[in-house]
């Protein structure tokens, strides 16, 4: 049996473990009749949908349960995605993400959304099976018993099948082409230090709401011979050094607290805390995280689709060619070091920035802008006033690990800005 085939098994498996007959499946939204009176309201708060956000950050953990190849953001979309749409296909309080099932009135929305998030987790990650079934049997025993949770189920099942069908075929499993390395003034080429360029195809991949990975594509950086290229790049030569005596200890701590854990993880994870803290209800609270994780994950897709297309080159590398005069404004140094190894892909734009602009215009559409955030990252806590102000931050400390010019910063936000806008638009 082919892949696809073993995903559709195990999905259709859960489903009838549960007692269930298998729906026919594959009704679009516009096709369904939906009785406009009678829906029940999402039952319970949103702390399941917190939980399974959680067990995916926890499998994650493990370095051998992602594909190499295969960006993280692309399984909290699928994630989040289907727990939203397996609860909007009962409630019908917002329009679906991509299409509906039919689901009996009456039917339990808490139990749709914990059946689709473990249908999802078992499809991507397979060998976690055990501990997801261990997940979602502890998320059900708390639903009552009878039809309303049975055909919950049926419904979250349905809706995980066909969304994990849907994504098979999105260009993610394509092999990365092999890259080749630029050799001129401002050509990107592998760092010091840094493995082989990463997701070069990623821009090739289908965006979840995105029409194209390069619908907000930047415009051109300004050349490196010029003078605001020098300007940016001599700030990062200052800052972002090793043993840079310009940059404040708390600048360091931040350069290095943002690198410690995958920046997705630490936006989930601030979602996590506002959604926690302020009890949101079921209903928004899938909202909020399929808006969240639905637009870092086409942020991821733009992004790779501008730094392939531009290919500028790191910040070290341009420090250390500063002798070679592409620029007489620069300030080279051909043993400057970065706080920090350098990420293995071109620096325009900034990734960091970017997906930091989508959390922040995400987050505080949802929750308000002024909260405390303390978020923690292998062991260390970093805390915030604001959602803006650890925004901020975090695209400032890729300019003091010497990592991104503020140049790439600008860029970044721009780019998660309209994302961010357009998925709101059209969730």
């Amino acid at each position: 049996m082919g892949g696809i085939g073993k995903t559709l098994a195990v999905l259709t498996g859960t489903a009838l473990a549960a007692g269930l007959t298998a729906p026919a499946y594959g009704t679009s939204a516009a096709t369904v009749a939906h009785p406009a009176v009678n829906r029940p309201a999402a039952a319970g708060s949103g702390t399941s949908v917190v939980e399974w956000n959680r067990e995916l950050i926890s499998i994650l953990s493990d370095p051998k349960a992602q594909p190499a190849t295969v960006h993280p953001t692309r399984s909290f979309a699928i994630l989040q995605a289907a727990e939203y749409d397996a609860v909007v296909a009962i409630t019908r309080a917002d329009p679906s993400y991509l299409f509906s099932v039919a689901a009996p009135r009456g039917a339990r929305a808490d139990a749709a959304a914990d059946q689709a998030a473990h249908d999802v987790l078992v499809a991507l990650y397979p060998a976690m099976r055990a501990r997801v079934d261990q997940r979602l049997t502890g998320q059900l025993a708390a639903i009552p018993g009878g039809g309303a949770k049975r055909n919950g189920i049926r419904v979250g099942a349905a809706v995980a099948r066909r969304l994990i069908a849907l994504r098979s075929h999105d260009g993610s499993s394509a092999v990365p082409p092999r890259f080749v390395p630029g050799a001129g003034p401002g050509a990107y080429r592998p760092t010091p230090g840094s493995p082989a360029p990463v997701y070069t195809n990623w821009g090739s991949v289908k965006p979840f709401v995105l029409t194209s990975a390069s619908q907000f594509r930047p415009a051109a950086p300004p050349p490196v011979s010029s003078a605001a290229y020098a300007a940016a790049l001599n700030e990062v030569e200052k800052l972002g050094q090793d043993t840079s005596a310009t940059r404040t200890p708390d600048q360091t701590a931040s350069g290095r607290f943002w690198a410690a854990a995958p920046i997705w993880n630490l936006w989930n994870q601030a979602a996590q805390d506002l959604a926690t803290a302020q009890n949101t209800s079921l209903e928004k609270t899938v909202k909020a995280f399929a808006t969240l994780d639905l637009s870092l994950a086409d942020t991821v897709i733009a992004l790779y689709d501008a730094k392939y297309h531009y290919r500028v080159w790191r910040p070290v590398t341009a420090i250390r060619l500063g002798g070679t005069h592409y620029n007489p404004r620069v300030m080279g140094d051909p043993g400057w070091t970065p706080l920090l190894p350098t990420a293995p892909d071109p620096s325009f734009p900034g990734a960091h920035a970017a997906l930091s602009q989508v959390a922040q215009s995400v987050l505080t559409g949802f929750f308000g802008a002024q909260h405390h955030l303390a978020l923690t990252a292998k062991g260390t806590t970093r805390t915030f006033d604001s959602v803006p102000a650890a925004a901020s931050d975090a695209a400032l400390s890729r300019i003091w690990a010497g990592q991104h010019t503020s140049i790439d910063n600008r860029s970044g936000q721009q780019l998660g800005s309209q994302v961010a806008e357009f998925v709101s638009g059209h969730l």
